[in-house]
């Protein structure tokens, strides 16, 4: 594919913007709350600072405010944290995709641990029965096996989003992409700069697996076909490709995998929001029979896939929404041993975590991506009468806020 004509600009009209909030105060961060801000107080005001390393003192300038709660980005450094470091990365605080190479790894590791507490104890109403663990993450660096990128043809742009906007960033290296990724986001910006990407995508998926030729992207800039990889996780290997969901960061999974599923066993088990497979198939090495439930066809696809050259004869796929599920199948499964569920960042529905209750499974290993939506869900849990038994975080997502987090329940008798 050839093309060397540019797309005419589109109309664009500017909207009347509020003006900006000049205020500006001197603060010392405390801590690093959920979203990865750092909290501050100063004259009455709770403030939220972007890109701050607990311990910083700065002058932070208000961007937006609500009453007593304000939002700030950093004016000047008065005095470093202790945990500070410069940001390798040259579009760090325009680029929308890390907010947390400022500090040191450990200390990164630490605010993860905060943020999870916090969830649970504010959004919750729930206390920790154990001291939370977050387990580090074998690359600091390199590490991200998935990615995003984003194409302005307007600007002739190729990367990511900018931090709280939808123009593009645009970007030669990314410090957390694995090499084979990184070499794929080159070879599409020289496609780009030759004028042989198209026009009217605006968007590209990438997965990459151990070698540096084993890429999926979809779509491909001729769009002649979608490939597919084969990743492995500890005894089993998962077809896929970047049509799909997978986790970021593989280095993790086989430990995030046994902590979640850990010594649990028995007869049934299910696998909600299953996509590829990624538990499914450790499970049917515990249970006797496993049933794996996801909404996205292509996913149940590979899964069965996966399982069939596994030669597993005790796992089953449905391409259904979860909920749905539950209700129509609920009554004729019989008693439950284990349920694992791994929701998108939104969390579980609430018709789901009605089901769960209902349900009454001997345990549950509840996988998220957001503290936040996790403590919700664990209070309605609570609520049904689960008693949360453990909880670790596992750092998929190195330089960013995020953290993967893994909670495991078990059923009160007093509830049965």
């Amino acid at each position: 594919m050839n093309l060397k004509y540019r797309r005419p600009q589109k109309n664009r009209t500017d909207k009347k913007l509020s003006p900006p909030v000049r205020e500006t105060h001197e603060v010392t961060i405390e801590r690093i709350v959920p979203g990865g801000y750092g909290l501050a107080h100063a004259e009455g005001k709770t403030i939220f600072v972007s890109l701050a390393v607990k311990g910083d003192r700065a002058i932070v300038r208000l961007e937006r405010k609500k009453g007593a709660v304000a939002f700030a980005s950093i004016v000047e450094i008065l005095e470093p944290s202790p945990f500070r470091l410069k940001p390798p990365c040259r579009y760090f605080g325009r680029c929308g995709g890390c907010d947390f190479q400022q500090m040191n790894y450990d200390a990164q590791l630490t605010a993860k641990r905060e943020i999870i507490l916090d969830c649970l104890r504010r959004i919750g109403k729930i206390e920790p029965p154990n001291e939370i663990k977050v387990n580090p993450s074998p690359n600091e660096w390199n590490y991200r096996a998935r990615a995003q990128w984003r194409y302005d043809a307007d600007r002739n742009y190729f990367g990511y989003y900018e931090r709280n906007s939808h123009n593009v960033c645009d970007v030669v290296e990314c410090p957390v992409l694995t090499h084979p990724l990184q070499k794929t986001l080159q070879s599409l910006r020289t496609l780009r700069q030759s004028g042989e990407l198209p026009f009217d995508v605006e968007e590209f998926h990438a997965v990459t697996a151990a070698g540096d030729d084993e890429i999926s992207l979809m779509p491909e800039p001729d769009f002649s076909h979608m490939r597919e990889i084969e990743i492995s996780i500890g005894e089993f290997n998962y077809k896929l490709s970047a049509e799909v969901f997978f986790q970021t960061n593989p280095l993790l999974l086989p430990a995030l995998i046994d902590y979640a599923i850990g010594d649990a066993g028995g007869e049934t088990a299910i696998d909600l929001y299953s996509g590829v497979g990624l538990f499914t198939l450790p499970l049917s090495k515990k249970f006797e029979q496993v049933f794996g439930v996801e909404y996205s066809p292509e996913s149940v696809a590979f899964a069965r896939e996966n399982a069939k050259n596994a030669k597993l004869k005790n796992v089953s796929f449905a391409c259904s929404g979860v909920s749905d599920w539950l209700k129509e199948n609920s009554g004729e499964i019989g008693k439950v041993d284990f349920v694992l569920l791994d929701p998108p960042r939104t969390g579980a529905e609430d018709e789901t975590i009605n089901s769960l209750i209902n349900l009454k499974p001997k345990q549950i290993a509840y996988v998220s991506c957001d503290p936040a939506t996790l403590a919700r869900d664990l209070r309605l849990l609570a609520n049904g009468g689960f008693i949360l038994k453990q909880i670790e975080g596992f750092d998929l997502f190195p330089q960013t806020h995020h953290i993967e987090t893994v909670a495991v329940l078990s059923v009160s008798h007093s509830k049965n």
